[in-house]
C-alpha cells in the first residue's frame, strides 16, 4: 500500500494519505480524521495506529489523518483544510465540544458528513453531525460509581466513606460525561457516601499526581479516588504510596489502561472500565465508511464497555495502551 506523507500550511502538523482501489463511480472514498492530542496518552497513540492500519487494509479507502495536539485553534484549522480538500467525510475527535460546533456546521452545509469519535461534541452541535461513534462516557462513569459503592459495601464502610474525583480536561465532553455519570449514580447506589471535592487532572498522571498530593494534604480522611482514566488514576496511586496512605483506598478509574491493569495485578488498584482504543478507531471509520455506503445507523452509535475489578480481571487481557 502506498503511504506519503503531505504537510498542511494551515494545521502545521503532518497528514498521511493512505490510497487505495477506486469505486464503481470512479473515485476512492477519502477519509479525513482529525483528533484530540495524540501524544498525550498511550490511549489515543494506539488509536492512531489502529485506525490507519485499518484503512490500509481497506483498498475502498483513503485517509487523511490530522493530530491537533489539544490545540481548539489547530483543529478548527485542520477542519478547513478537510473541507477546502473536498474530502467525503470527516471523523473528528474534539479538542473541546463548543468550540469546534462552528467547523463541524462548516462541513455540514459544504454536504461532508461529520462522524464525532470518541468524545461527542455538545448538544447544540448534533443537528451537524450525522453520528458519533465511541463509548457511552456516561453509562462508564455510572459503573464506575458502582464498582466503587460494591467496593465499600464489601469493606462495610459503605454508610461513611468519603470520596475525591480527579477529572478530565475541563471542557472536554468525555471528563464532563464520565464525571456526570460517575456524580448522579453513586448517591442512588450509596446515598451516605460523601464526594468531598473534585479537581481536574487534564488527563495526565504527572498533574493527577499532584492533585493527590494535595487531597492528601487536605483530607485526612479518604476511603475512595475515582479518576477519569487510568493515567490519571495510577498518578493518583503514586501520591499515595509515596505519603505511605495506600491501604485503606480504593482506587477507581473510568478507562482501563496498562498500568491501571498491571496495579490491579498487584493488588493495588480496585477496578475501572475495559475500553479498546482499537475497537474504537476500527468504530469511527466503519462509520464512516457506512454512512458513504447510504446505510442508515443511529445517531449514538456505542460500543459496549464492560466493568473490570480485580475479580474479574482474569477474563479480559491486559490493554496494549
Amino acid at each position: 500500500m502506498k503511504l506519503r506523507t503531505l504537510f498542511a500550511a494551515t494545521t502545521a502538523t503532518a497528514a498521511m494519505t493512505i490510497g487505495g482501489a477506486a469505486f464503481a463511480d470512479g473515485h476512492t472514498m477519502r477519509i479525513g480524521i482529525t483528533q484530540n492530542n495524540v501524544g498525550v496518552d498511550s490511549y489515543q497513540t494506539t488509536y492512531e495506529q489502529a485506525f490507519i492500519a485499518a484503512a490500509e487494509a481497506n483498498d475502498a479507502v483513503e485517509v487523511v489523518v490530522l493530530d491537533a495536539g489539544g490545540d481548539v485553534a489547530r483543529q478548527i484549522a485542520q477542519m478547513e483544510d478537510l473541507i477546502q480538500q473536498e474530502v467525503d467525510a470527516i471523523i473528528i475527535w474534539p479538542t473541546n465540544g463548543e468550540a469546534v460546533i462552528p467547523a463541524v456546521r462548516k462541513a455540514a452545509q459544504a454536504d461532508i458528513p461529520v462522524v464525532v469519535t470518541n468524545s461527542n461534541i455538545a448538544e447544540a452541535g448534533f443537528d451537524f453531525v450525522a453520528s458519533f461513534s465511541g463509548p457511552d462516557n456516561i453509562t462508564q462513569g455510572s459503573r464506575s460509581a458502582e464498582i466503587m459503592c460494591d467496593r465499600f459495601k464489601a469493606l462495610g464502610i459503605e454508610n461513611e466513606a468519603q470520596v475525591v474525583q480527579i477529572s478530565g480536561q475541563p471542557g472536554y465532553t468525555t471528563a464532563i460525561e464520565r464525571a456526570k455519570g460517575f456524580e448522579d449514580r453513586l448517591p442512588e447506589v450509596c446515598p451516605n457516601v460523601t464526594l468531598v471535592e473534585t479537581q481536574p487532572g487534564d488527563w495526565n498522571r504527572e498533574k493527577s499526581q499532584q492533585v493527590m498530593e494535595a487531597f492528601l494534604v487536605k483530607y485526612d480522611d479518604i476511603d475512595g479516588v475515582y479518576a477519569g482514566d487510568d493515567n490519571m488514576g495510577v498518578g493518583a496511586l503514586n501520591a499515595a504510596n509515596a505519603a505511605g496512605r495506600t491501604d485503606g483506598i480504593t482506587f477507581v478509574g473510568a478507562t482501563n489502561f496498562a498500568v491501571g491493569y498491571e496495579a490491579m495485578e498487584r493488588g493495588e488498584y480496585w477496578g475501572s472500565i475495559y475500553q479498546s482504543p482499537v475497537d474504537d478507531a476500527e468504530a469511527a471509520l466503519k462509520t464512516a465508511i457506512d454512512l458513504l455506503n447510504g446505510e442508515e445507523l443511529p445517531f449514538l452509535n456505542y460500543f459496549d464497555t464492560p466493568k473490570i475489578t480485580q475479580d474479574n480481571m482474569s477474563e479480559f487481557t491486559k490493554p496494549v495502551f
